[in-house]
């Protein structure tokens, strides 16, 4: 099993837009095959090194990341995210 968790901090982090991007994220769900599981989680702490978002999502494999990463559906959230993003980080790991 992989786990992909990105953290997104936003250029503007107001509650709308915040909020906008957690729905443009979860609409990934059920639409793209390789995706196990999607959880979107919205930071409560607004500290100065807070990041605004967090996705996490579930693959079989790393074959099937990579089949992601290359899904028309996800091309579109990167699109779109590369507008809205100020940061992101990432971690990938097996268990």
């Amino acid at each position: 099993m992989i786990t992909h968790i990105v953290f997104f901090k936003l250029k503007v982090r107001t509650p709308e837009v915040i909020g906008q991007t957690k729905e443009v994220l979860l609409n990934m769900e059920n639409k793209i095959p390789q995706l196990l599981s999607i959880e979107v989680g919205v930071d409560v702490m607004h500290s100065e090194r807070s990041y605004d978002l967090a996705l996490v999502t579930k693959f079989n494999s790393l074959a099937d990341l990579a089949a992601y990463n290359e899904h028309p559906i996800h091309q579109g959230v990167i699109e779109y995210m590369g507008k809205v993003r100020d940061a992101s980080v990432s971690v990938d790991y097996e268990s």
